[in-house]
C-alpha cells in the first residue's frame, strides 16, 4: 500500500501551490487536493501586480521577503516568475506610501516626474500629481508561475474536491473528499471561497468577505513597448480610484481593473447582477480617458471571486484549530511563496509566526 503523505494542502491556487511547494523543499510529503483545474479560480488571469507598497510597515516587510523567494524560486525552476518592470503609483497616498517604504529600507523607490512617468507607462494619458516608482516591483507571470509549481509538484496534485477536512480522536486530521477518505499528519487549507465554510466544521468563524471583481484585458496600440511597468492609480484625476493594471507577457496587452467588487449574499448568489456589468462599463471608460495607448474596446473579460477581511483590502491571516491551518485573506498572489514558507513552518510544528494571526489584523493601516 502506498503510504499516505504527511501534510494535505486543499486548494490549487497559487497559496496551496506555494505552501506544497514549500513543504516539498523541505523534504515533507504532500497531497495538494483540487476540485478543477490549478489556478484557474480566484489564482486565474495572465498577470498581477508585485507591489511593495502597503499602509501597514509589518506588511511591507513581509512583502520585501517575499520579492526575495520569488527570486529564488525563479532561479531554480528556471523560468521569470516576476517581471522587473516596475510599479507606478498615483494619487495623493504617494506621499505617505513613499515614506513608509524608505521607511523600511532595503526597497528602490523614488518619486518621478511627467518625462520619466511617460517613459515608464507610454499608454497612459498626461499626468502632473503625485508620482512613484516601485522599481523592486513588476509584473507576477502568474500562468507561469501556476504551471511551473504545478508541474514541479507532479503527481502530488490530485483533481479531487475535498468534502470536510476535521480531526480525529487519535491525533491525525482526516480529509473525506469525492474519491474516499485519508488521514494525514496535519493539514493547511487555502481554499478560496470555500475556506470559510470548512473552518466552520472545526468550529471556527473566518470573518471573511466573499464578493465578485472584474479585470478588464485591452490590446495595445501599435508596437509593443520594450518596458511597461505595472500601474495603481489613486488619483481620481481620470474618473475613478483604486484602479490597477499590469502587462501580459510580452506586453502587447495589459489587464486593468477597479477595486471596487460587488458584494453577494451569503449563499453565493448577487443582489443586484447589474452591478458586475455598470463595473466593466466604468473599467472600460477610465481606459478611454487614462490610457488612450490602448485600444478601448476589452479583448477579454475576467470575472472572479474575492475574498477579503475586515481590516484591510490587503487583510491576511491564518487560523488553526486542532492541526489544521486555514489561511484567508485579498490580493495574496504577490505573498505566496512567503506565506507558502510560512505555513510550511507552522504545519512542520514551528508554530504560526505571530504577525500571521488573526489577532495581529496584518495589513491594518498604521
Amino acid at each position: 500500500m502506498d503510504r499516505v503523505p504527511e501534510v494535505a494542502v486543499v486548494g490549487a491556487g497559487i497559496v496551496g501551490l506555494c505552501t506544497a511547494y514549500a513543504l516539498a523543499e523541505r523534504g515533507a510529503s504532500v497531497r495538494v487536493y483540487e476540485s478543477g483545474v490549478p489556478g484557474h479560480g480566484q489564482s486565474s488571469g495572465q498577470s498581477r501586480i508585485f507591489r511593495h507598497a502597503h499602509d501597514d510597515p509589518r506588511l511591507v516587510e513581509f512583502t520585501r521577503q517575499g520579492r526575495a523567494v520569488w527570486d529564488e524560486w525563479a532561479d531554480r525552476l528556471g523560468t521569470e516568475l516576476v517581471s522587473r518592470d516596475g510599479v507606478v503609483a498615483l494619487g495623493s497616498a504617494v506621499p505617505g506610501r513613499l515614506r513608509i517604504l524608505q521607511d523600511a529600507g532595503g526597497i528602490p523607490v523614488r518619486t518621478v516626474d511627467s518625462a520619466e512617468l511617460r517613459a515608464r507607462m507610454p499608454m497612459l494619458a498626461d499626468y502632473e500629481g503625485p508620482a512613484m516608482l516601485d522599481e523592486g516591483g513588476g509584473a507576477i507571470r502568474t500562468r507561469a508561475a501556476i504551471e511551473t509549481l504545478a508541474g514541479a509538484l507532479g503527481d502530488a496534485v490530485v483533481t479531487e474536491e475535498v468534502i470536510s477536512v476535521h480531526p480525529t480522536d487519535h491525533g491525525t486530521v482526516e480529509v473525506l473528499s469525492a474519491a474516499g477518505r485519508e488521514e494525514y499528519a496535519t493539514a493547511v487549507v487555502c481554499a478560496g471561497l470555500h475556506t470559510a465554510r470548512m473552518a466552520r466544521g472545526v468550529g471556527l468563524s473566518l470573518p471573511v468577505r466573499p464578493a465578485a471583481h472584474v479585470r478588464l484585458t485591452f490590446q495595445v496600440r501599435g508596437a509593443p513597448p520594450e518596458r511597461v511597468a505595472c500601474l495603481q492609480d489613486s488619483s481620481g484625476d481620470f474618473g475613478e480610484t483604486g484602479v490597477y493594471a499590469a502587462p501580459y507577457p510580452g506586453n502587447g496587452r495589459y489587464a486593468v481593473g477597479l477595486s471596487q467588487t460587488v458584494e453577494v449574499r451569503e449563499d453565493g448568489s448577487f443582489a443586484d447582477p447589474g452591478e458586475l456589468v455598470a463595473l466593466n462599463e466604468r473599467a472600460r471608460a477610465y481606459v478611454s480617458r487614462a490610457l488612450p495607448g490602448l485600444d478601448p474596446e476589452p479583448v477579454e473579460y475576467l470575472h472572479c471571486w474575492v475574498t477579503s477581511l475586515p481590516w484591510s483590502e490587503d487583510g491576511m491571516a491564518v487560523w488553526e484549530a486542532d492541526g489544521i491551518f486555514f489561511a484567508a485573506g485579498h490580493n495574496l498572489f504577490k505573498q505566496a511563496p512567503r506565506l507558502g514558507r510560512a505555513l510550511a513552518g507552522a504545519a512542520l510544528g514551528e508554530g504560526l509566526e505571530d504577525d500571521l494571526r488573526p489577532a495581529a489584523e496584518l495589513g491594518r493601516p498604521r
